[in-house]
């Protein structure tokens, strides 16, 4: 019992943190959704901890925490996967903006170096 207790007040604290990570605007909103579902599945799980064995029951796995283990692997690797993503997007727009900046400081350099040799 104490232990259903401990599960269920750590996954309200990920539910509260991740609401004031959104409020204050520490977190955007698609990452927020994300862990969102996280905390409510634990919730879930938390209260109905039978829950977790009949659906490892269901698809066959004969202890329930491996299902747990590997469905917290399979979130690891999306969220990896993700942020994988967001990483080489972001590398690729700092990359154009180098070099639009380059661009622009080459232009601005040779119009004050027309500007001069006009005086």
């Amino acid at each position: 019992m104490r232990a259903t207790i401990l599960f269920l007040f750590l996954a309200l604290v990920i539910v509260v943190g991740v609401l004031l990570l959104l409020r204050s605007r520490k977190i955007s909103e698609k990452y927020a959704i994300l862990w969102l579902v996280v905390g409510l599945a634990a919730i879930v799980l938390a209260a109905y901890p039978a829950l977790l064995g009949y659906i490892a029951t269901a698809v066959g796995i004969q202890v329930a925490s491996n299902l747990l283990f590997a469905l917290a692997i399979l979130l690891l690797v999306g969220v990896a996967m993700h942020l994988s993503l967001e990483v080489s997007r972001l590398e690729d727009r700092v990359r154009r903006l180098a070099e639009e900046a380059a661009i622009l400081r080459e232009q601005v350099e040779s119009d004050e170096g027309s500007d001069a040799n006009d005086d």
